[in-house]
């Protein structure tokens, strides 16, 4: 038997306020994607902004729908809409935020696994790690250089690509 060990690496800050001004803005801007929720059922709500190597921001929002499970994550709205719009414009960083008026989030809510592979996805298509910064308000703020930190073991199978 062989034991591995795995380390993930990420930085936390105790406030938005603490970041850089390029990583607080695009934090503004998932707050405003996150007004764009349409979650009457969970009532919680989630916004992601993505930010392109150009400057352009894409948005996304949970979009939730009667017909479970037919809504989708925020952050796949905002990567899908850069996969179908923007695709020759990398994604530098994404900004994810939620927020409820059931309780006080007190730390940031990571991104479903269904989220994180289509991140791993276009961090494959375009070679190069995306910034996530997961936050949430009065708490702290989680800065990951790549999927990886979330996901060590991604499924990929290079033979499957034409």
């Amino acid at each position: 038997m062989i034991n591995h060990q795995i380390n993930i690496n990420f930085n936390a800050y105790a406030a938005l306020t603490e970041l850089s001004d390029a990583r607080h803005n695009l934090c503004l801007e998932a707050v405003k994607a996150m007004g764009n929720s349409h979650s009457p059922y969970s009532k919680f709500r989630v916004g992601a902004a993505l930010r392109l190597q150009s400057g352009r921001i894409v948005y996304g929002s949970n979009q939730e729908n009667v017909a479970y499970p037919s809504g989708l994550c925020a952050e796949r709205v905002a990567l899908f809409t850069w996969g179908a719009n923007y695709p020759n414009d990398p994604i530098e960083a994404m900004a994810v935020t939620a927020q409820t008026d059931e309780f006080e989030l007190l730390q940031p809510v990571a991104s479903c696994g269904s989220c994180l592979q289509v991140l791993a996805e276009y961090e494959k298509i375009q070679r190069k790690p995306i910034e996530v910064i997961l936050f949430c308000d009065n708490g702290t703020t989680w800065v990951m250089n790549g999927v990886e930190s979330f996901l060590p073991f991604l499924f990929f199978e290079n033979r499957l690509q034409s």
